[in-house]
């Protein structure tokens, strides 16, 4: 709950709010997550391509890259593996 404040307790300083509701807001992600280039298989352009994406953890928690590909814009997802 950013803005709330706790009776006694002495102000925290703006960045340590911010970097402490990101962090509730999105566990497991980091601040510093950056896209990157990986390989995937296009099934509307039929073809392999590399794209920029992000990883992501789908519902049976696996590591995914996924982003558009960059000929047609449709979304890619390369499966990973285990961290």
């Amino acid at each position: 709950m950013p803005g709330r404040v706790v009776p006694g307790a002495p102000p925290r300083p703006a960045d340590e709010i911010r970097s402490a509701d990101f962090d509730r807001a999105q566990p497991g992600r980091k601040e510093a997550d950056v896209a990157e280039t990986y390989n995937g298989y296009c099934v509307k352009c039929k073809d392999k391509r590399d794209f920029d994406g992000e990883v992501k953890v789908s519902e049976s928690g696996r590591r995914m890259a996924q982003g558009p590909c960059p000929v047609c814009g449709t979304k890619m997802n390369r499966i990973l593996g285990k961290a």
